[in-house]
C-alpha cells in the first residue's frame, strides 16, 4: 500500500493543525481539499450525505476567528465524518435503513455539541450497517462502502462504522465518529488499516445516537494515530493522557481460548511478530485461561437483539422487517423470541464474567489479541456458504471486550499486504491508561 502524499491527515491531527497555525493551510482550504477528495473518489461511497455549504461557511468563520487571535485548540477546524446513527441538526438521519426511524435517534446530542464547541466541522453523515447491527460493513439497503486498501476488488470495509472508517482511511476527513456495541469501531479500523478506539461505556455522551443496545453501546473515533484518539478523550472527559515512554515491564495478557483460533496466516504472522517486538523491548507475555469467552455468542444473542427490538418496538419491526438488510434482519429477529428469563439471566451471567475478567488484571496490564481473525475479504466471497460463515466471525475477537465491560483499541500492524489489526483491551474506565500504552505500542509498530 503506497503512501498517499495528498492526504492531509496521514500523520495525525497535530501535524495538520501545525500547518494551519504556520499559515501553510487554512480551515477553508482544508474543507475544500476534503470535499474534493470525496468528489474524486465516488466509488468509495463513504458518505450518506454531505453538508458542504455549512462546512464551508463554518470553516470561513473559524479562519476569521483564528486570525483575530482566538484559538480553540488543535481540533479547531477539523473536518469530521459522523456515523449516520448520530443526529446532526439540519441533516437527515437514516440509521442505515430505508425505514423512517429518525425520531428514535432524536436531536443532536451532547457528543456532537461538544465537538462543535471545540471547532470541529461535520463534513457529512457516513454510511453504516442498518441499525448498527453488523460487523462486515455490508448494507444491502443503503449501500456498502468500498474499502480503499484495494481499489481493484470490493472488499469488506468492516462494520458497522463502515463509512467513517473508509472516509478516514482515504483522507476525506480528519477523523470519523463511530459506535461500538460488538466491535463496530475496532473491526473497520482493522480492515482499513487505521486506529479505532472504543471508549468505556458511559464516558462519551450517547444521547442523539440510535440505541442499539443500551447495555453495550459506546462511542469513539476512527483516526490515524492513538494521539488523535487521546485528544478526543481529553476533550470529552477532561482527563489528560501522557504517552508511556516505552513498553518495558508491560505484562501482556494472552488469553489462550478463542482469540488465536483459526487465524488467517497473515494475521497469525503479524500478531506473533508484534508480540515478539514488544518482548524485545521489555514487555512480557503472560498466558491466561478464560474459557468463558466462549459464552460470547449466547450472551450477545440474548441481550442485543432484544434491546434493539425494544427500541424499535415489535410492531414497528414487523412492519419494516421485509425491507431490512437480510443479514441484519436475521440477527435482529432473534429479539422477538427472546424470553424475559433468558434476557435477565444473560445480564446476570455477564456481570459475573465482568468481575472474573477484571480479576485477571491483577496478573496483567492488558489483554492483547488480533482484532479480527482474517484480512478483509472480497464481497464476492460472502455469497458462498463457507465465505458467509467465515465473515460472521468478524466480531469474534471484539465482542468479548463489550460483554466484559472493557475499553479497547485496534492498531494497524502495518503488514506488507492487506491490513491487520492488533487489539488492546483494559477494564472499564482505564481509558487514559489504555491510550497511553497504545501510544507506546503504536510507536514500535510504526518503526517496524
Amino acid at each position: 500500500m503506497q503512501e498517499d502524499k495528498g492526504d492531509l491527515f496521514a500523520n495525525g491531527i497535530l501535524p495538520w493543525a501545525e500547518q494551519v497555525r504556520s499559515g501553510e493551510l487554512s480551515f477553508t482550504q482544508t474543507v475544500e481539499h476534503c470535499l474534493q477528495r470525496v468528489h474524486d473518489n465516488p466509488t468509495l461511497d463513504a458518505f450518506e450525505c454531505l453538508d458542504a455549504e455549512r462546512a464551508r461557511a463554518t470553516a470561513a468563520a473559524l479562519d476569521a476567528l483564528l486570525s483575530s487571535g482566538t484559538d480553540l485548540g488543535p481540533l479547531m477546524g477539523l473536518p469530521i465524518g459522523v456515523k449516520d446513527i448520530m443526529a446532526v441538526d439540519g441533516l437527515p438521519t437514516t440509521n442505515g435503513s430505508n425505514a423512517d426511524t429518525a425520531e428514535l435517534t432524536g436531536s443532536e446530542g451532547g457528543l456532537i455539541k461538544c465537538l462543535r464547541r471545540a471547532g470541529m466541522i461535520p463534513l457529512g453523515k457516513t454510511r453504516t450497517v442498518e441499525f448498527a447491527l453488523g460487523a462486515t460493513g455490508v448494507n444491502s439497503s443503503r449501500g456498502t462502502p468500498w474499502n480503499p486498501v484495494d481499489r481493484d476488488v470490493h472488499r469488506m470495509p468492516g462494520g458497522s462504522s463502515s463509512g467513517s472508517a473508509v472516509a478516514t482511511a482515504s483522507g476525506m476527513v480528519g477523523l470519523g465518529l463511530g459506535s461500538d456495541t460488538g466491535g463496530s469501531i475496532r473491526i473497520p479500523a482493522s480492515f482499513t488499516g487505521i486506529v479505532g478506539y472504543k471508549s468505556s461505556v458511559g464516558i462519551w455522551p450517547l444521547d442523539g445516537i440510535f440505541p442499539l443496545s443500551p447495555t453495550l453501546d459506546s462511542a469513539g473515533p476512527l483516526c490515524r494515530t492513538v494521539n488523535d484518539a487521546a485528544l478526543l478523550h481529553t476533550l470529552l472527559t477532561g482527563e489528560s493522557v501522557s504517552a508511556r515512554p516505552d513498553v518495558s515491564g508491560l505484562r501482556i495478557g494472552i488469553v489462550d481460548e478463542l482469540f488465536q483460533d483459526d487465524l488467517d496466516p497473515q494475521v497469525a504472522e503479524d500478531f506473533e511478530r508484534a508480540c515478539q517486538l514488544l518482548e524485545q523491548h521489555g514487555a512480557r507475555r503472560v498466558h491466561l485461561s478464560f474459557p468463558e469467552v466462549h459464552e460470547r455468542v449466547p450472551l450477545f444473542t440474548a441481550i442485543v437483539p432484544a434491546e434493539l427490538i425494544n427500541t424499535l418496538t415489535p410492531e414497528r419491526w414487523l412492519a419494516i422487517r421485509h425491507g431490512v438488510d437480510a443479514v441484519t434482519a436475521s440477527r435482529a429477529e432473534v429479539g422477538l423470541a427472546t424470553q424475559a428469563h433468558e434476557y435477565v439471566g444473560a445480564q446476570k451471567r455477564r456481570r459475573q464474567l465482568v468481575a472474573k475478567a477484571r480479576s485477571t488484571f491483577e496478573q496483567v496490564d492488558l489483554w492483547l489479541s488480533p482484532t479480527v481473525p482474517f484480512v478483509p475479504m472480497p464481497l464476492s466471497e460472502l455469497s458462498s456458504p463457507a465465505g458467509h460463515e467465515r465473515a460472521m466471525l468478524a466480531s469474534r475477537n471484539t465482542q468479548p471486550g463489550n460483554l466484559l465491560d472493557m475499553c479497547g483499541l485496534s492498531l494497524p500492524m502495518h503488514g506488507d499486504t492487506l491490513p491487520t489489526g492488533l487489539q488492546l483491551t483494559m477494564p472499564l474506565n482505564h481509558d487514559a491508561r489504555l491510550l497511553s500504552v497504545g501510544m507506546a505500542v503504536e510507536q514500535l509498530l510504526r518503526q517496524r
